[in-house]
């Protein structure tokens, strides 16, 4: 790990750095920028995702593709309907000299991904996302903690909702980016089919290390955010909230439940790591408004007459920040 002498110097390596993840992730992700940009900030911000999207759009590739340029341990979860909490916790086992041991589970890796999450049951559900919010789990009453960093990325399908088990609205709550991964354009789909159906051969070289990793999580906190921003994030969120003074019509009107505080907290943490990577060292308002999407989608429900208005989540915000 290299030493710097200043928080100026640090942020312009992480600037440097992201750059390079980039760079390296686009050798096998083709396209999707925006989306492995949020993946990231959201990392450096020591946050979690929540994927959605139609399958084929390498949201699983995606995973794999930053566990290795992170040079990190990734663990893949294939959720069903019969997984059980100690499937991914782990479970003791009575060994040979007849002593209980713990043996632990997928989820102790920096890189989780929980593969179409919606399919298992609340029970396996809050198990995850108690460790999400935790970074520990606890097994035949022992606490274990995760390993630093730690990081989960869930996938849904929007699209198949036969056999589900949606997530509650205050466990999305615990992810900090609901990130909508969409088609490729035609270009980049050309790109792909050819790329993927050739005897090409990409060899991945790893960019940083978790100890890199755990070092930007803590320099993002220490970024210095004005007041007026801080005013504009917790203002910005309360306008999402119905009956609140700061409400305009579009919300009262169109809108059930707004965002809790958490979102605020996370619209600073990403704004800071937004302005971070661009190599800025304290966030302004575009900064703020460049992640709002992502984190208030899952925050915010639409009432029976914007469903059918057909008026969705998005431009909801978009009017909220005009």
């Amino acid at each position: 790990m290299r030493t710097f002498q200043n928080d100026a110097e640090a942020i312009d390596y992480l600037k440097s750095s992201y750059h390079q993840l980039s760079n390296e992730i686009g050798q096998v992700v083709i396209g999707q920028e925006q989306v492995v940009k949020d993946v990231i900030i959201s990392i450096f911000s020591k946050g979690h995702c929540l994927l959605v999207g139609v399958p084929g759009l390498a949201k699983t590739l995606l995973v794999t593709t930053i566990s290795k340029v992170l040079g990190l341990d990734y663990s893949r979860i294939q959720f069903t309907p019969d997984l059980m909490p100690s499937d991914i916790i782990g479970s003791e086992i009575l060994d040979e000299d007849r002593h209980f041991r713990f043996i632990k589970g997928p989820l102790f890796a920096n890189i989780i991904l929980a593969d179409e999450i919606n399919r298992t049951p609340p029970k396996t559900q809050a198990a995850l996302l108690e460790a999400m919010q935790e970074r520990a789990v606890t097994a035949a009453g022992k606490r274990f903690e995760l390993g630093k960093p730690f990081f989960v990325l869930a996938t849904q399908n929007p699209i198949e909702q036969e056999g589900t088990y949606p997530l509650p609205e205050a466990q999305l709550d615990r992810f900090m980016f609901n990130i909508w991964v969409d088609y490729p354009s035609f270009e980049d789909e050309v790109r792909v089919v050819k790329s993927t159906t050739s005897d090409k051969e990409i060899t991945l070289r790893p960019i940083l290390g978790a100890e890199e990793i755990n070092f930007f999580q803590e320099l993002v906190r220490r970024i210095p955010v004005s007041d007026h921003l801080v005013h504009y994030a917790v203002k910005l969120v309360a306008k999402t909230r119905p009956g609140s003074p700061y409400a305009p019509e579009l919300v009262n009107k169109y809108l059930s439940w707004g965002a809790g505080p958490r979102a605020s907290q996370f619209l600073i943490l990403g704004a800071k790591c937004h302005a971070a990577i661009e190599g800025r060292y304290s966030p302004d308002i575009a900064d703020i408004n460049a992640v709002a999407t992502a984190i208030l989608r899952h925050r915010i429900i639409r009432n029976y007459k914007a469903e059918a208005e057909g008026l969705s989540v998005e431009k909801i915000i978009a009017g909220l920040l005009d």
